[in-house]
């Protein structure tokens, strides 16, 4: 298999490969970079106007310099925006650019925890695949126990069939299990920007992620820190901006221009200066826009409570979650495994020596493979709900070295 030749899976830097290669999340860093540049674009005046002319008096000949009203005109405008429009403006971009980057944060948290949900999977496909194997090896000693106890005729030949019937199932189960880390690596490869072909390693041993945050905790960081609030708080910023714009749509810009009238001979040169205003008279148009504006405003208001409500009760479902395998992982570790290993010894004693049925062997070995598979799946599950707490919450994991190990 892949482990036997290539490094172990190093989860730091796997995470370290994802968030320098995953490509949603330089989509998103980009789309934030890109709304950064919007913001001195909206606070910027209108490009400069230049007006080049000629203005001729009669239609049969060229009068420019033989009469008074043929001229050459040289006009500059400048259109100014009615004060503070120009500040809405790149607040609205500002805000948005806020917003962009809040959720760049968002998914780079998603990354993270999409990478270490896989690697954990990745880590259960490996250990099931350890644990069928380990009891692959205990049914091949029911099997050369059920064939002796039949050749000497002790037992009947469906004791040995039914022994190798149980090992050929555990076969089975290994070989889908070999199939499900395949498609692991396949998906961890994607999700680190990597060819989907490119071989992976084995994860390294388990360790146990230290967690003991309370749930009110953990819900009041998320409501401080989650990318997710903050991206909607930003959009509210956004949407109260657009109502002051729509608002200073009631007010006048204006256009200055300078203006020079070349003339010769006799004929002095002129000039002017004028502003222009426009004359905001369509005012029930202008009330819809600002009624749009506050509606807009109004939404992403809800969008806002819906998220914190969102956040908040993904964090206390995950934190249910990590302690309802908290407490089986302890039950299965300090009461089930032992007891049922105990009793698959004391079975394989008592079927050795003809006291007990192969049947009573095989139930007990079946039981202790299915509790050593639920308990990683517990491990798994309670490190898969810790990754998705840290993105809710907008914290990083805690690095390997501050682990311990279980």
């Amino acid at each position: 298999m892949a482990d036997e030749v290539v490094q172990p899976l190093d989860l730091p830097a796997l995470i370290e490969e994802a968030l320098k290669n995953n490509h949603d999340l330089l989509a998103a860093e980009t789309k934030w970079k890109a709304a950064t540049y919007r913001i001195g674009q909206a606070e910027s005046l209108p490009d400069p106007m230049i007006m080049i002319g000629y203005q001729n008096e009669g239609w049969d000949k060229y009068t420019y310099g033989k009469m008074e009203g043929a001229q050459w005109m040289y006009s500059v405008s400048q259109m100014f925006p009615f004060p503070g429009k120009r500040g809405i403006k790149g607040e609205m971009a500002a805000q948005d650019a806020g917003s962009s980057e809040a959720m760049y944060q968002a998914q780079k948290l998603k990354t993270i925890a999409a990478v270490k949900e896989l690697y954990y999977d990745l880590f259960l496909a490996y250990k099931n695949i350890d644990v069928v194997r380990d009891k692959t090896a205990l049914f091949t000693r029911i099997e050369e126990s059920a064939l002796a106890r039949y050749a000497s005729g002790m037992a009947p030949q469906q004791e040995v069939l039914m022994a190798q019937a149980e090992r050929y199932m555990l076969l089975e189960r290994e070989t889908m299990l070999k199939q499900r880390v395949q498609s692991l690596q396949i998906m961890l490869n994607s999700t680190a920007g990597r060819d989907p072909n490119t071989p992976l390693g084995r994860p390294t041993e388990a360790v146990t992620t230290p967690f003991s945050t309370s749930l009110e905790e953990l819900q009041a960081a998320a409501l401080e820190r989650s990318p997710e609030i903050q991206s909607r708080e930003r959009m509210i910023g956004a949407a109260e901006a657009r109502v002051g714009m729509a608002n200073r749509e009631y007010y006048p810009d204006i256009n200055v221009a300078a203006s020079v009238f070349k003339r010769t001979g006799e004929f002095e040169d002129m000039w002017s200066l004028t502003a222009t205003f426009n004359i905001p008279l369509y005012y029930g148009a202008k009330k819809q826009a600002v009624l749009e504006a506050r509606e807009q405003s109004t939404g992403a208001r809800h969008e806002l409570e819906a998220a914190r409500i969102m956040v908040a009760s993904g964090v206390k479902d995950n934190y249910v979650m990590l302690k309802t395998a908290e407490n089986l992982m302890q039950l299965y570790q300090q009461g089930l495994i032992p007891k049922t290993s105990q009793d698959v010894e004391s079975a394989l004693t008592g079927y050795r020596a003809g006291k007990i049925e192969a049947i009573t062997v095989v139930s007990r070995l079946k039981a202790l493979l299915d509790y050593e598979n639920l308990y990683w799946a517990q491990f798994t599950e309670r490190e898969k709900a810790i990754a998705r707490i840290e993105a809710l919450t907008g914290t990083e994991s805690q690095e390997s070295g501050d682990r311990s190990q279980e």
